[in-house]
């Protein structure tokens, strides 16, 4: 009982969540063949961070996010022609 609401608490599947945890993934594995690490440790690390990050784009393009944003924003620290003159 306790473990779940834990887990529906904390542990949210989310396009964030993932994003941070396959980067983390792939910079790890960057640092273990720059050591020398064995092969085989880079190898399979290497095939479950592609594997993490196919489903981490996945789970950005299905995120629910909705932005009241247009593309006549622009950016949102210089938005164009919207300035007011000082």
């Amino acid at each position: 009982m306790i473990l779940s609401n834990l887990n529906k608490k904390y542990m949210k599947n989310n396009a964030g969540f993932w994003v941070l945890i396959t980067s983390l993934m792939l910079i790890t594995i960057t640092i273990m063949a720059a050591l020398d690490f064995p092969f085989n440790w880079v190898f399979y690390l290497t095939v479950i961070g592609e594997g993490m990050m196919i489903y981490t784009v996945y789970a950005v393009l299905t995120d629910e996010y909705h932005s009241d944003k247009t593309f006549d924003d622009f950016y949102e620290d210089h938005p164009i022609g919207k300035q007011k003159d000082l």
